[in-house]
């Protein structure tokens, strides 16, 4: 059995997403000024993160918030970064760099709508979650056989750290459960994985942890809240639980914040 925590960060902000333009894969824009921003406050907020893995898609403007966040970093300035073209963006096909009303209008046509609508040569949003499926599954394995090597008790991050990391880190609004119990904080973390990925991604990742996997999410969290894209530089933060049998792999996960941006209204202010 092992447990770990991950955190997953979208991207700062593009010109793309500021002028509503559809990005997916192709539209490879850097960051805007406001991105970078975004990117700093969130590599601040995260500063005393002791992270053991860190993983970004392999488009520009991932890789550019993933930098600034390591940067910003006390612990994990030199940490490798390990990019996975299983994080990229959905697939948007012939709209990729075409502004956002091109999109609704092709749904409209096919009457269907937006977010449930495919382009002509994009991904379905099946598609996009068969990659975050295993992508996870990917970094459960992972976290089961560095366990394994290590032998238990793991030289994890123990209680106190971890309780200090949840509730310090990541303190209680309104996208974050209350309940921080004992039995959710004060045992011993195999892995703390960070992950950077996009909005649309997220959202179908996140669709699979709670449709497919039965993650328990804070009790506050609208049905809206979750269901919503998350803002540039969003953080959500999961704990789960892992073992592995002769039937494979079991899960039980809890999230302890969704899409949480704390963190920006310093951006805001400044901007």
């Amino acid at each position: 059995m092992a447990r770990f925590a991950l955190t997953i960060v979208r991207h700062g902000e593009t010109r793309y997403n500021r002028e509503k333009i559809i990005q997916g894969q192709r539209g490879d824009v850097p960051l805007s000024e406001t991105g970078f921003r975004q990117a700093a406050a969130a590599g601040e907020f995260l500063s005393n993160v002791k992270f053991t893995h860190v993983f970004s898609s392999d488009l520009m403007r991932t890789k550019q918030t993933t930098a600034m966040i390591l940067e910003k970093s006390r612990f994990c300035k030199e940490a490798t970064v390990k990019y996975d073209t299983r994080l990229r963006e959905r697939k948007y096909g012939i709209v990729e760099g075409k502004p956002l009303c091109e999109l609704k209008a092709l749904a409209e046509a096919a009457g269907e709508q937006c977010p449930n609508f495919t382009p002509p040569e994009g991904e379905t949003l099946d598609q996009v979650k068969s990659r975050a499926k295993d992508f996870f599954e990917f970094l459960c394995q992972l976290v089961l056989d560095e366990a394994d090597q290590k032998g238990h008790p793991t030289s994890g991050i123990i209680d106190s750290g971890l309780e200090a990391f949840l509730t310090e880190t990541f303190p209680l609004g309104s996208n974050c459960g209350p309940d921080l119990n004992s039995d959710s904080v004060a045992q011993v973390l195999d892995a703390n994985i960070l992950v950077v990925s996009h909005g649309a991604y997220m959202k179908s990742m996140f669709t699979h942890f709670v449709v497919d996997l039965e993650c328990i999410l804070p009790a506050n969290l609208s049905k809206s809240e979750f269901s919503s894209v998350s803002p540039n530089t969003g953080i959500s933060h999961f704990i789960i639980n892992i073992e592995q049998d002769t039937k494979g792999i079991k899960t039980t996960m809890k999230c302890i914040c969704i899409n949480l941006q704390d963190h920006l209204a310093k951006v805001t202010e400044s901007a």
